[in-house]
């Protein structure tokens, strides 16, 4: 593990580094810095000393210390009491992964009430729920976050921690993979166990998505790794099933944080979520217009689905960020996804193929769409969906 250290020799006893620490770490004895137990090595103090007398070592890891770590922990994501689908997801990789090694499953579940998570967590696959609760954790905030999760990793020594590529996994791993000085793979679309070597085999698109990329942390632990939402399926619940519920101690000095939440702002009603939609209907470069996604919107309504769009779509501005689908916007899960006028480059087909169903329509008979597709129609769209519309309405008299 990384170190931190004041060098004796050069520190002034300025006190520069005092308010400079988030975390009430650093004291001042005779005149002279003190690191504290509350030290999370977020790096803070090192760069506000003008003497460069604070300096953080990273660590090595031995071959030797790999065997002291072992199990999966996710990082579990929630808003106000209320766990993201996406971690029930992650529960389903780690439980298939920790098979392979025959280890355990554990979560991490920050919050201000837990409600019946933690019951639930166990009865999706946890063996363990390490649950901290405090008023601090209702909303995510970087600093309270990491550093609690810091030192329950450090202490719990899980081989493998998966937290979802959500704007908020995106944020807090990258802080946590730092201070325990090892690596992260982002935005993973595969996980499975080395049978060599028992490490993780992490896979993610690469090169702009043109390629697919193993990944593999081979000399320092945890091996972390975040996971896009709707990539993994989550397992059938089971109430029957047992674990145990350990309640940490979370210390009011891990808690302090330069930023405050002054609001949150939920979706308003109409404002799209396509992760939650079961029927997305997509439309592409193909439709021309931004005013052709019209018919788009209609068929999706008749479906009670939502409209989503490829990145050229968006990038056009005929379709808000948010509807985007793919590698650099949403990964999504329907039981039906439709793509009209959508190549099906592989830069949008990592953030769609897990779809129960994919329809595809295009004109150009060599689109890669059709190699993946369950069912292809090489026709004209705009004749196509509005004899679909026509049909559904028809049908519904």
């Amino acid at each position: 593990m990384a170190s931190i250290d004041v060098r004796k020799d050069i520190c002034v006893g300025c006190g520069a580094c005092v308010p400079a620490c988030p975390f009430g770490a650093i004291s001042m004895e005779d005149g002279i810095a003190v690191i504290g137990d509350a030290c999370t090595l977020c790096g803070a103090c090192e760069s506000s000393c003008p003497f460069g007398a604070i300096v953080i070592r990273a660590g090595e890891t031995g071959a030797a210390d790999l065997d002291l770590y072992s199990g999966v922990m996710v990082i579990a994501e929630q808003r106000d009491g209320e766990v993201d689908h996406s971690t029930l997801e992650l529960l389903g990789e780690a439980t298939r992964l920790a098979a392979a090694d025959e280890s355990s499953v554990s979560v991490l579940l920050l919050t201000a009430v837990a409600g019946e998570w933690s019951g639930k967590l166990i009865s999706c696959g946890a063996d363990v729920v390490y649950l901290g609760l405090a008023p601090e954790l209702a909303h995510y905030r970087t600093e309270p976050f990491a550093g609690v999760a810091r030192r329950v990793i450090t202490e719990k020594r899980p081989a493998v921690v998966l937290a979802a590529a959500t704007t908020t996994g995106r944020d807090l791993m990258p802080r946590i993979a730092k201070m325990l000085d090892t690596g992260l793979t982002a935005d993973c679309t595969a996980l499975a166990i080395d049978p060599d070597t028992g490490g993780l085999l992490q896979t993610r698109p690469a090169f702009g998505g043109n390629i697919l990329a193993t990944i593999v942390c081979a000399d320092t632990r945890p091996q972390m790794a975040t996971v896009r939402p709707r990539v993994m399926k989550a397992i059938e619940p089971d109430p029957d099933r047992k674990g145990t519920v350990e309640e940490l101690a979370v210390a009011p000095e891990e808690l302090t944080c330069r930023t405050e939440v002054l609001e949150w702002l939920p979706l308003e009603e109409g404002e799209v979520d396509i992760t939650e939609a079961e029927v997305i209907v997509s439309g592409g470069r193909g439709l021309k217009s931004p005013e052709n996604f019209a018919m788009l919107e209609e068929l999706a309504g008749l479906l009670d689905g939502s409209v989503g769009a490829s990145r050229a779509a968006v990038d056009a501005g005929w379709v808000p960020y948010p509807h985007q689908v793919g590698q650099t916007g949403k990964t999504v899960q329907p039981k039906i996804y439709l793509a009209c006028g959508i190549s099906g480059a592989v830069q949008h087909r990592v953030g769609m193929q897990s779809s129960d169903r994919i329809l595809a329509v295009n004109k150009d008979e060599n689109a890669p769409i059709f190699d993946f597709c369950d069912h292809g129609f090489c026709a004209d769209l705009f004749e196509v969906i509005p004899l679909v519309i026509r049909e559904i309405k028809r049908r519904r008299g």
